[in-house]
């Protein structure tokens, strides 16, 4: 079994955002992992093969697997089921593969639009090029690396943070949480009784935000007064707060001095 780890094949010619995608987790879950890419495979292939006729990972055949939601499995759909969870736990991967990984499976297996997939084809050979096709395959498969890493590393700040955040929803008044740091709350405070989120804001100060009404969502249980909205230099007059800088344009975020004057402008929200 040892030799699985050593050596993995993919499919020579265009490439795709799932053969990539699938290169780059397992360059991460193994970094020392050799990746080729071949017409077909040998008989004595041992290594491991995604996106590629015979292989485990492959989801071309008529026992292509769907999940349980009927959306197909694409390779790095099938790769990510068996090593997501390894890396992140098993909530986080399953969120993971919701939010990310199966909209590049739909369009992997339906084709359609999707941007993130228009961005890695973009690495292949233009119809007149001369340029290698596996040093381009290569250079998206560092781009997608590096787009996994920090999808990974947020999963695992988002755990990391959780008790901070509970802590600090123990603490809440009036519907207002008030962090220490800027640091993930949505999963955790999307579906408490709580409306604004202060903390510390990267920028100089503290900012305020408004709570979604659920993930994913543009819309906001509750928003700062329609008059703040979009002002900077009048902000403080208009709201009577001396050290509120700003408010932006939708509503959704103040910025403020002081941790005290952020809190303010969530009290006067409420009031509306």
């Amino acid at each position: 079994m040892e030799n699985i780890f050593k050596i993995a094949a993919t499919h020579t010619g265009r490439f795709h955002a799932d053969d990539v995608f699938s290169a780059a987790l397992l360059k991460i879950i193994y970094p020392d992992i050799k990746i080729i890419r071949v017409n077909s495979l040998s008989d004595d292939f041992k290594g491991i093969a995604f996106d590629l006729p015979g292989g485990k990972y492959d989801h071309h055949s008529k026992q292509a697997e769907c999940r349980e939601n009927g959306i197909p499995y694409a390779s790095f759909g099938l790769l990510w089921r068996e090593f997501g969870t390894g890396l992140v736990g098993k909530a986080a991967a399953a969120v993971f593969d919701r939010a990310f990984i199966q909209p590049l499976d739909i369009q992997d297996n339906f084709g359609g639009s999707n941007m993130l997939c228009r961005a890695i084809t973009m690495f292949n050979l233009v119809w007149d090029s001369n340029a290698d096709s596996d040093e381009c395959f290569f250079k998206a498969v560092e781009m997608a690396k590096t787009i996994l890493q920090n999808e990974i590393e947020n999963m695992k700040s988002i755990k990391r943070a959780k008790s901070l955040v509970y802590n600090a929803l123990k603490n809440q008044k009036d519907g207002i949480v008030v962090l220490s740091g800027g640091m993930p709350w949505k999963e955790i405070l999307i579906p408490e009784k709580v409306y604004f989120v202060v903390y510390p804001s990267d920028r100089g100060g503290y900012n305020a935000q408004a709570v979604p009404k659920a993930e994913g969502s543009q819309e906001c249980k509750k928003y700062f007064p329609e008059k703040w909205r979009g002002e900077s230099s009048e902000l403080k007059k208009i709201s009577g707060i001396e050290g509120l800088t700003f408010c932006h344009n939708s509503g959704y975020l103040i910025n403020a001095k002081s941790k005290e004057e952020a809190i303010e402008a969530c009290k006067q929200a409420l009031k509306q």
